[in-house]
């Protein structure tokens, strides 16, 4: 089965072991994603202001490459991409108003209507392909791992967009029961990292992930398995930056649910990309014997 597939920019720079960890995991599973043509930025984050329909222009032509190829669904892999795309379709979708003005303003695409699908991978893993094929396809049960599923902010908010239960989600969970490893439950899965605010005020970012990583610590967990880019290298910086243990941040591997998938299927570890994860989680693999 084919299916459009929109990267995104990090995807192709500082998360590429996302990409190829996920591209090889679907195609085990007999799904090729297949990356859309001509496909531009999606302008990252959905504007908040009421007025500003320039913002959703971006996400919007992508949505229009998707029709143009015939498909009436998109996959994404970052949770920041799926959140823009997804909140951008609704407003060409149910305001009339605001679709025509963007449509007026885009003169040389074709006018669009907000009839493309937009998904999570997490989604397409859950609903399309199932818990239990996912399972029948491990061949290495992670069963020795304790990971905790790390949500973030924007799979889950608003409402609207949410791929699972606001307050208590579980598609995370149930992907790394299906790879055989021990998903920990703790309280902090849907906090925010800080996102942006790592550009000028890291020290919100610091007092953020460091909250995150002692909590899953203290829930028992090892490692976290995580879906956006930003939330990884927030989570990787703070663990780079501080000194442990004396600062109290504990040691943390955080990896890519599709990484987990890879490695869990018996791929080749050339596609995991784990020589671009934080020399913490390495580490942690080999102790684990699950990489030399």
């Amino acid at each position: 089965m084919d299916l459009a597939y929109y990267p995104g920019c990090t995807l192709k720079t500082r998360a590429k072991n996302f990409e190829t960890s996920a591209l090889a995991a679907m195609s085990a599973l007999g799904i090729n994603l297949v990356e859309l043509p001509r496909w531009n930025c999606c302008g990252t984050v959905y504007s908040l202001a009421e007025d500003d329909l320039i913002h959703h222009v971006a996400a919007v032509r992508n949505l229009i490459r998707v029709k143009e190829q015939g498909k009436n669904k998109v996959v994404t892999l970052c949770a920041f991409c799926y959140n823009t795309l997804k909140r951008a379709n609704l407003v060409m979708k149910d305001s009339p108003d605001k679709r025509y003005a963007i449509n007026i303003f885009m003169d040389e695409e074709p006018d669009y209507y907000g009839e493309v699908e937009t998904a999570h991978l997490l989604q397409v893993l859950r609903d399309d392909v199932g818990w239990e094929k996912i399972a029948g396809r491990v061949k290495h049960p992670l069963k020795d791992l304790k990971i905790v599923g790390y949500y973030g902010c924007t799979l889950l908010r608003p409402q609207s967009v949410a791929i699972d239960s606001v307050e208590r989600p579980t598609i995370l969970q149930d992907l790394l029961k299906a790879l055989g490893g021990t998903a920990v439950d703790f309280p902090f899965a849907t906090e925010c990292c800080g996102a942006f605010q790592i550009v000028n005020n890291r020290d919100i970012i610091t007092e953020r992930t460091a909250a995150i990583l002692g909590s899953a610590a203290k829930s028992g967990a090892e490692a976290l398995a995580v879906s956006c880019p930003l939330c990884e290298y927030n989570l990787r910086q703070t663990q780079s930056s501080t000194k442990q243990p004396q600062s109290g941040v504990p040691v943390m591997p955080a990896l890519y649910f599709t990484q987990l998938m890879a490695l869990a299927f018996g791929l080749d570890l050339a596609v995991c990309g784990f020589e671009e994860n934080s020399p913490e989680t390495r580490a942690w693999l080999k102790n684990k014997g699950l990489i030399s």
